[in-house]
């Protein structure tokens, strides 16, 4: 236990804890290859996708020029419903959402909202356990897809 918690915070000394509740993780591959991997490892899972918004292509139908950006929304009944039962409000965040995007030097991030934000947004504190098992599910997905 004590060598793989070691591997998980080497794997994620790139991640960002952003001050608006987003955690951003440096991605080795384009954009769409780290949504790709994202989505199978999430597939893999048992997850279901509901959908993939490649908002570039959505700017070009307006005439609009935007670096690579896409938006993967996922999740599961198992995950989401006891949270819910916390505070349906949260129901406003779910399903999950994960964004890779290229920042104007190139680097390709990831991006998703820390379970631990929303608990604190939705005043639903004592779900911390739910939230702590949907971080450590989503650092995983993160870290398949980043690496």
């Amino acid at each position: 236990m004590k060598w793989a918690g070691m591997v998980a915070g080497l794997m994620f000394a790139g991640a960002v804890q952003a001050a608006d509740g987003m955690i951003e993780v440096k991605s080795a591959h384009s954009v769409k290859d780290t949504i790709d991997k994202f989505e199978t490892a999430a597939k893999e899972r048992k997850l279901n996708i509901f959908a993939r918004i490649n908002h570039a292509a959505g700017a070009q139908k307006i005439g609009k020029t935007l670096r690579p950006t896409e938006l993967l929304i996922f999740g599961n009944p198992q995950g989401g419903t006891p949270l819910m039962e916390c505070a349906q409000s949260i129901g406003i965040d779910l399903p999950l959402k994960a964004l890779a995007w290229e920042d104007g030097s190139g680097q390709v991030w990831l991006g998703y909202n820390d379970p631990q934000f929303l608990l604190t947004r939705h005043g639903i504190k004592e779900c911390g356990p739910v939230a702590q098992n949907l971080r450590k599910a989503l650092e995983g997905l993160a870290g398949h897809a980043t690496r």
